[in-house]
């Protein structure tokens, strides 16, 4: 069964750093894009980062970028997303999500591209 499982939530004050990572099973992940996404209460779920199959595509929300990186290390079928320089404003639900289609360079960034998802990682910040 295709599985993705998040980790790596948690509590940290404004302007620390967590590193969310995510491990898939059950089906050959290395040839689909990755994406990161987060939904906060009330909210729409939002874009955070995406990564290529081959990790050499990767794109950021603008809300962000220069503070969150995302890899992948397909050996181990794992994504991860390092969030440095957190916000007020980044509290939420984070979740990670495999994407229906592939192929080299693909990356997406709109939810209904992604057809396995996890069941999300909690993140608070404290100001």
């Amino acid at each position: 069964q295709e599985q993705l499982v998040e980790s790596g939530g948690g509590s940290v004050q404004a302007g620390g750093s967590l590193r969310l990572s995510c491990a898939a099973s059950g089906r050959l992940f290395s040839d689909k894009a990755m994406g990161w996404f987060r939904q906060a209460p009330g909210s729409w779920r939002e874009f955070v980062a995406t990564i290529s199959s081959d990790g050499g595509a990767k794109y950021y929300d603008d809300s962000v970028k220069g503070r969150f990186t995302v890899s992948r290390d397909n050996a181990k079928n794992t994504v991860s997303l390092q969030m440095n320089s957190l916000k007020p404003e980044d509290p939420a639900v984070y979740y990670c999500a495999a994407t229906r289609n592939g192929g080299y360079g693909y990356t997406a960034r709109v939810p209904s591209q992604y057809d396995v998802w996890g069941q999300g990682t909690q993140v608070t910040v404290s100001s």
